[in-house]
């Protein structure tokens, strides 16, 4: 039998271990400060509304981010309206109603193993399947079927070619287990004692999942979706294989139209030897924290909205 360890070796160990942790915290949070500052000093003189609404441009001074801006709002907002509910509703299908089969044992092991995968496999299967189609309309888009005008809003093509849509759609692939995984332990998190007396009070499985399951699991569910679009806004390599491009003069007008999104605007202008676009990188990464944190801030707004009291 092993000799149990003095009291004063414990509390050593404990302190020390606490120590770490708190050097190691600190230390995380002062290079975040550090770089947060330098770019905040080396991009703010670069913030001014005709950044924000001059199109790209070769010359540093006349550049501006309106194309890229917008295409990040386009693509980010598909990819919330499409992963949002189909990432809540898989879960609540998964949690609540399905039969604890090995079928779905194998589903939930592939979602968590989903959540793992670069997001440069997610950009091939975009690829293959939203750009492409799986070939089904030959390899370009002379065959592609067209529904309404390229100039309207309500304009749709298939296959979805180098599309806002089709990046969006990739977007939702790569955060959907993600929200899977995150609503599922939000659920879990509900006593199961309100289920059984909701149930006791004659409610029906789908009754006690709107009215009472839900509600209380709004808080978990919108801190989930908050660290999956926080994970959308930055991602870069899933749409340049998708099609992104570098330099783009124009906003996107409907889900068909050509796109740039801002981290690639970033990156075109980080890699150029230029100070002077050095300095539009940085006013850029500004303008996505801005954008990050107004997501942020509405999902939010949205979990203080929807929260009850359990009680």
């Amino acid at each position: 039998m092993a000799t149990p360890r003095p009291a004063a070796t414990r509390v050593f160990q404990n302190r020390a271990f606490l120590w770490l942790c708190l050097v190691a915290t600190n230390v995380a949070v002062v290079v975040l400060a550090v770089l947060l500052l330098s770019i905040f000093w080396q991009g703010f003189g670069e913030l001014d509304w005709d950044f924000v609404t001059k199109s790209a441009s070769r010359k540093a001074e006349d550049a501006g981010i309106k194309a890229p801006l917008w295409g990040s709002i386009w693509v980010c907002a598909i990819c919330a309206l499409t992963a949002l509910p189909l990432g809540v509703g898989t879960a609540i299908y998964l949690e609540e109603f399905a039969r604890r089969t090995r079928f779905t044992r194998i589903v939930q092991t592939n979602i968590l193993n989903l959540a793992g995968v670069p997001s440069i496999v997610y950009g091939i299967l975009g690829l293959t399947a939203f750009v492409r189609m799986f070939g089904a309309f030959g390899s370009n888009l002379e065959n592609a079927v067209e529904f309404g005008s390229p100039e309207s809003l309500f304009y749709l093509r298939l296959p979805f070619g180098s599309s806002v849509l089709a990046a969006g759609l990739t977007l939702m692939l790569v955060i959907l287990p993600i929200v899977i995984i995150s609503t599922q332990e939000a659920l879990r998190a509900i006593p199961s004692s309100l289920r059984s007396g909701a149930m006791a009070l004659g409610a029906t499985p789908w009754q006690t999942v709107w009215g009472i399951t839900l509600p209380a699991a709004v808080p978990g569910i919108m801190t989930g979706a908050i660290l999956a679009m926080s994970r959308a806004i930055g991602e870069s390599a899933p749409l340049l294989v998708v099609g992104s491009a570098l330099f783009l003069r124009f906003t996107p007008e409907n889900l068909m139209s050509e796109y740039s999104v801002l981290p690639l605007q970033i990156f075109n202008w980080a890699q150029r030897p230029q100070a002077e676009f050095h300095a539009l990188a940085a006013g850029g990464i500004i303008i996505q924290l801005a954008v990050l944190l107004t997501f942020n801030g509405v999902a939010v707004l949205i979990r203080q909205k929807l929260q009850k009291p359990l009680l």
